[in-house]
């Protein structure tokens, strides 16, 4: 059993369990936090599970939890680890089964007070235009040739439909169309779920928030990101649903019996894994990246039709109501990267489940637009609180395989928060604060409910005090929609 007592303290946000701490341990275990997040982590199994993390065949430098760590399926949720090509392993518990669970932010050039008017015609269109909740899909559903195209082609295949443009895709994490995918390796079970789901939000802790820039940090980089107080913004908070969680399912059963054939003595089953160059690994990444690519052609079509519902509501009332693209970034991946190990240039599989991506600048990853500053990084709040923007950092290069956190954390499950917190009674509340909520159920928000998460504003100061991302602005809520 892990306990505090086996960490040490290596700086004011940053605790390590040391390697030799565990006689299966091949690196240590790192997690960033302040003193109560960090005892917070031993009150469910995600202090083990990161331990447990360090054991994976192939893993160099540290596994990795952010500030938001939390209880997951295998890896913490918040949890990093990166393994040594061509033959270290690849675990879909490091990904999880909202494959490509991500966030993208869309500005405006209105400010609060001229959308304040029309803000529930707003939302009523954006439920309106947008399904959502638990398998709601669209009645026309995509031909097997046309889904496999968004499986390999992604965002790009949406835009080349005439659903956004190419700027969209520059601003978007891989362009949104990550290399590596074959819709073969993706299961009849996963497509048939997928085929009417594209555009559409699901349920859970997805969300579409209409926002208010509420403070700037950095002015410069504010500017570069179209950010200024009183700004109204757009989140989009999905992912690859169904199919991400079919694609899961398939691969955990068929690595759970490869990992004995390759000779791998787990803590913990969760951690199914293969080699990435094994028949096994290639066709999880195969597959994952499919999901990957569907999640970005999802969050796409979502723009398009939340441009649709403010151009509907908003045409000839207001000034520039366009939706622009800032970014779009991933939390449940697996990437292949190249990071500096140990004084050496390596090629590693990245695993971020929970965490995004913060790539410092000057890399040929990071926009054009903001190369020279760094990647924005997006961190959205719990329902009714703050999120955040971001910048990503050479210190995080250095430190944390260009990773951050993704945003608060749950501190109560689901059923937990339905429990103790009624979704009628939460909706009065949001709502006596100015934001206007739109559910599909009650029982879905009350599954949100902010005591059910971390506090974002102590998560985000946490990764901006060790330097792994560093504010840039903050956003409330005046609009909220939920599955």
């Amino acid at each position: 059993m892990v306990q505090k007592k086996d960490f040490r303290r290596l700086g004011p946000f940053l605790w390590e369990m040391p390697r030799g701490a565990r006689n299966d341990m091949r690196v240590p275990a790192r997690i960033y936090a302040d003193e109560e997040l960090f005892s917070l982590t031993f009150e469910d199994r995600s202090a083990e599970q990161l331990v447990n993390t360090a054991t994976l065949p192939g893993i160099v430098g540290w596994a990795l939890a952010m500030p938001d760590i939390h209880q997951g399926y295998g890896f913490p949720i918040g949890g990093v680890a990166a393994t040594l090509l061509p033959s270290g392993a690849i675990s879909p518990g490091g990904v999880g089964y909202d494959i490509n669970c991500g966030v993208r932010l869309l500005t405006t050039r209105l400010d609060e007070e001229e959308i304040r008017p029309h803000l529930g015609a707003l939302m009523d269109a954006l439920f309106h235009e947008i399904p959502s909740g638990v398998g709601k899909g669209h009645r026309a559903a995509l031909a097997a040739a046309q889904l496999d195209q968004v499986l390999e082609r992604g965002a790009s295949w949406a835009v080349a439909q005439g659903y956004g443009s190419k700027e969209d895709l520059a601003h978007t994490e891989e362009a949104g169309s990550m290399e590596g995918g074959d819709a073969g390796a993706v299961s009849a079970r996963a497509k048939a779920r997928a085929k009417d789901q594209l555009g559409t939000l699901g349920s859970g802790n997805h969300f579409i928030e209409v926002g208010v820039v509420d403070k700037v940090y950095d002015a410069r980089a504010a500017e570069r990101f179209g950010l200024a107080e009183g700004r109204v913004v757009l989140w989009i908070h999905s992912g690859s649903r169904a199919l991400g969680h079919q694609v899961c399912t398939d691969s955990v059963r068929e690595l759970q019996s490869a990992a004995a054939r390759y000779g791998y003595n787990l803590p913990d089953r969760e951690l199914a894994c293969a080699p990435l160059d094994s028949p096994e690994g290639r066709r999880y990444f195969q597959a994952m990246v499919c999901a990957a690519n569907f999640a970005w052609a999802n969050r796409q079509m979502m723009t398009h039709l939340a441009r649709i519902a403010f151009e509907r509501v908003l045409a000839g009332k207001v000034g520039d109501y366009y939706l622009r693209m800032l970014y779009d970034v991933a939390h449940n991946i697996a990437k292949i990267e190249e990071h500096v190990v140990d004084g050496r240039r390596v090629r590693v599989c990245v695993h971020r489940k929970g965490a995004t991506r913060a790539f410092g600048p000057g890399l040929q990853a990071v926009p054009e637009a903001f190369r020279d500053l760094g990647q924005p990084v997006l961190i959205p709040g719990s329902m009714g609180s703050a999120s955040y923007v971001l910048v990503g950092t050479e210190r995080a290069m250095q430190e944390s395989f260009g990773s951050t956190c993704h945003g608060a954390g749950r501190t109560l499950s689901r059923h937990a928060a339905k429990r103790g917190v009624s979704g009628q009674e939460l909706r009065k509340q949001l709502e006596s604060q100015g934001i206007i909520v739109r559910a599909g159920s009650l029982g879905g928000l009350a599954e949100e409910a902010p005591e059910a998460y971390k506090d974002v504003d102590r998560v985000v100061d946490i990764v901006h005090q060790a330097g792994l991302a560093l504010k840039v602005a903050r956003t409330r809520p005046i609009g909220v929609m939920k599955g």
